[in-house]
C-alpha cells in the first residue's frame, strides 16, 4: 500500500467519511513533452522517435524490467526510461541492456558512484577541472569542459575527477534536450595545447578504436584557428580565443550545488547488494580507480567535449 494510502486510512478527517465519500486518489504524473517543434522533429528523424507512440514505448520497456529483470532496483518513470530508448534509438532490446550496464557500472564501481553527490566534490569544483560552458554549439550540444592541469594529484585522488565527470553528466541528462546517449552521447572532443607525445599515444591507439569514435577526436594543439572552425569563438571564453568573456565556473557550480537534493535521492539512499542478475561490469577504459596519482594527466592542458 502506498503511503498516501497510508494516510489516508488513518487521517482523522478521512477515516469519519464513508468510502464512497473519500476523494479519488490524485492520478499520476505522467510525462510531459518540454521539447521544442524543431527538437520533436530531429527526435523522429534522427532518433526514429514518434510522439504518438512514445508512452506505448515506454511502457513496452517498463514491461520488460518487469519480466526479465523483476528485481532490479531501478526508477521506472517514463522520463528516466525515455532516456534509455532514446539513446538506443527506440530498440528495445538495447534500451533494456543499456539500462542493465548502467546499473551493473554502479553497483559495481562503488567508490564512484556511492554518495555521489555536489557536496562531496567541493575541492574539485573549486579547481576549475571542469565545467559546462553556458552557451550551446549551433547544433544544441552542450560543451563540457576539462582542464587536467587544475588537478594536483596530492590533493585528492583521481577517481575524484571521475566522480565530477559523471555527476556531471548526470546533471545534463536531466534536462530533456541532452538526453541522445549515456544514456548521453559525445558528439566530439577537442583537445587543446596537447603535448606531443599526446599525439604519438593517440596515433596508436586510434586503429583500434570504431572508426565513427576516432572521427569524433580533433587534436588542435596550440592552432586556435582550427578550434574555430568547428566551434565559433562567440560560444568560447577569453582562454580559448573566444569572444564570450573570462571562463567562469561560479554558474555551473552553483547549478550542480543545487541539485544536491536530487543527487542525495539518486546516489545516497542504502541500497540492495550488488544484483547478481546484473554480472560484473568494468568502470571505462582509463578510469581505472587504482591510476596512479602522478602528474601524467595534467600535461594535456584543455579539452573540449561537445556532447548532447
Amino acid at each position: 500500500m502506498s503511503e498516501e494510502s497510508d494516510s489516508l486510512r488513518t487521517s482523522p478527517s478521512a477515516a469519519s467519511l464513508s468510502e464512497s465519500e473519500l476523494p479519488p486518489p490524485p492520478a499520476p504524473t505522467g510525462y510531459v513533452c518540454s521539447l521544442t517543434e524543431d527538437l520533436v522533429a530531429k527526435a523522429r528523424e534522427e532518433l526514429q522517435e514518434k510522439p504518438e507512440w512514445r508512452l506505448r514505448d515506454v511502457q513496452a520497456l517498463r514491461d520488460m524490467v518487469h519480466k526479465e529483470y523483476p528485481n532490479l532496483s531501478t526508477s521506472l518513470e517514463d522520463a528516466f526510461l525515455l532516456r534509455f530508448l532514446r539513446a538506443r534509438k527506440f530498440d528495445y532490446d538495447r534500451a533494456l541492456q543499456l539500462l542493465i550496464n548502467y546499473h551493473s557500472c554502479r553497483r559495481s564501481w562503488p567508490e564512484v558512484f556511492n554518495n555521489l553527490r555536489p557536496s562531496a566534490l567541493k575541492e574539485v569544483l573549486a579547481s576549475g577541472f571542469l565545467t559546462v560552458l553556458p552557451h550551446t554549439d549551433p547544433r544544441g550540444c552542450h560543451i563540457l569542459c576539462l582542464r587536467p592541469d587544475r588537478w594536483i594529484p596530492s590533493n585528492y585522488p583521481i577517481t575524484e575527477n571521475i566522480r565530477a565527470i559523471y555527476l556531471t553528466l548526470e546533471k545534463l541528462i536531466q534536462s530533456e534536450e541532452t538526453q541522445d546517449g549515456f544514456p548521453i552521447r559525445i558528439k566530439a572532443v577537442h583537445v587543446v595545447n596537447e603535448p606531443r607525445i599526446f599525439k604519438g599515444i593517440f596515433a596508436i591507439i586510434k586503429p583500434f578504436l570504431k572508426e565513427k569514435i576516432a572521427n569524433r577526436f580533433f587534436l588542435h594543439g596550440s592552432d586556435l584557428n582550427s578550434l574555430h572552425s568547428n566551434l565559433p569563438r562567440n560560444i568560447l571564453p577569453r582562454e580559448y580565443g573566444g569572444t564570450a568573456g573570462e571562463l567562469d565556473i561560479t554558474a555551473w557550480n552553483a547549478a550542480l550545488l543545487a541539485s544536491e537534493e536530487d543527487f542525495v535521492r539518486e546516489f545516497c539512499q542504502p541500497g540492495p547488494p550488488c544484483d547478481s542478475i546484473l554480472g560484473q561490469a568494468l568502470p571505462p577504459e582509463g578510469l581505472s580507480s587504482e591510476a596512479p596519482c602522478d602528474d601524467s594527466m595534467r600535461a594535456v592542458k584543455s579539452q573540449l567535449y561537445s556532447c548532447y
